[in-house]
């Protein structure tokens, strides 16, 4: 296993160098999906990740895949994201699939011919996912009735399937509950205004309408009861993945602000022979591998009791770390760091978007904090000194 994942790296690093840094810029300014770029990344195996080598993926562990998104972040977070939903969807199409849609779809996507995307936000809802207004009527000959709308999509109007949380009666909670994938030409799902965003335009986002779209019963992922479950979990994989991305974003600010600082003349020498400089690259450096052992940490607790609590504390923490060392590094720039052509804009811009999607760092916060409330509520109180309080 070892040499596959080594492997597969090198691939990302290689589509990083070769794709995502020279045309990212040239992806944004024309805001289209580059799927000759992705066509590629499928060419080097990097969009069946997790899916079974049955199917023609890799069989990777969530633990080992979920680093290429570091490679692919130093590139470009947005692009590094895209890809992670899209294996999210594949290794939920080929494990939980029904067999007549592993046939039909499984190898489209591992190979990339076809790319899939997650659709669980809604207009009014984000985070808590049971406010639900998307609504699927099961038939007599077992196919769904869908309507409704969700937001947020990515890769709105350009991926081939969207597998879609829906409710299935008005009932509250989440024991109604299901995923369902819906192919891209069905009757009657249509796509709004893609979303004006100002850093990665080439990624495609918007909103989802589904009105009396029917869908076969072979395409559900998620049986009823079952879709909240399989949401969070594909929720955490997420967060674990833009963890990794930011990882990247943060590897790619840092050597930008390096090469410049190395090569800068000031004061009768170099930018980074000030101690000022030093220490401000050297506290990115200090959160980067702490990053970094803490989003690993964090994926190869997935699937496990640990997994939602340690994907809260990777989004929590290096988000947050990305968006300060993009700063830092900008700062190191000086006026520099405000020209276009050194990326770090668009990298502080990156990093605030990826603090933000698939969960807050606030969300992060109350998932933490209720795994503290429940740790405290085991613990024995401690005793009171004795004399403590007496008058």
């Amino acid at each position: 296993m070892t040499s596959e994942i080594d492997a597969i790296l090198a691939h990302a690093r290689q589509h990083c160098v070769e794709e995502i840094t020279p045309n990212v810029e040239a992806w944004n300014e024309a805001g289209i999906w580059p799927r000759s770029a992705s066509d590629k990344a499928a060419d080097l195996g990097l969009t069946g990740l997790y899916a079974p080598k049955e199917f023609s993926g890799q069989g990777l562990p969530l633990g080992e895949g979920i680093r290429v998104y570091e490679e692919l972040g130093k590139g470009d977070g947005a692009y590094a994201f895209a890809l992670s939903m899209h294996n999210i969807c594949t290794f939920a199409g080929c494990g939980y699939g029904t067999e007549p849609f592993k046939e039909k779809w499984a190898r489209e996507l591992t190979s990339g011919r076809k790319l899939a995307n997650f659709a669980l936000t809604e207009p009014q809802s984000g985070s808590d996912a049971t406010n639900m207004y998307s609504r699927a009527v099961i038939n007599g000959d077992g196919t769904w009735t869908i309507n409704g709308a969700k937001a947020w999509v990515s890769l709105a109007g350009e991926a081939d399937i969207y597998f879609t949380v829906v409710k299935t009666s008005d009932q509250p909670g989440h024991k109604d509950m299901a995923m369902i994938a819906i192919p891209a030409d069905a009757d009657g799902l249509s796509f709004g205004p893609r979303y004006q965003t100002p850093s990665y335009s080439f990624l495609p986002l918007g909103e989802m309408y589904m009105n009396d779209v029917v869908v076969s019963e072979d395409n559900i992922i998620l049986p009823v009861g079952q879709g909240l479950q399989g949401s969070l979990m594909a929720i955490d994989i997420a967060r674990v993945s833009i963890a990794s991305g930011c990882c990247g974003l943060m590897q790619a600010a840092l050597d930008t602000a390096l090469a410049y600082s190395a090569n800068r003349k000031m004061f009768g020498g170099k930018n980074i022979d000030l101690d000022g400089i030093q220490w401000m690259l050297g506290d990115v450096a200090t959160e980067l591998e702490a990053s970094r052992l803490l989003y690993r940490a964090a994926a190869n607790a997935l699937g496990t009791d640990q997994g939602p609590l340690m994907a809260a504390h990777a989004k929590r923490f290096v988000p947050d770390a990305a968006v300060k060392a993009a700063n830092t590094c900008t700062q190191v720039l000086g006026g520099m760091g405000l020209l276009k052509p050194y990326g770090m804009d668009r990298l502080s811009r990156l990093s605030q978007m990826l603090r933000i999607v698939d969960g807050t760092t606030e969300i992060s916060r109350v998932v933490i904090g209720r795994n503290l409330m429940k740790r405290a509520a085991s613990l024995p109180v401690p005793p009171i000194p004795k004399g403590f309080g007496e008058a």
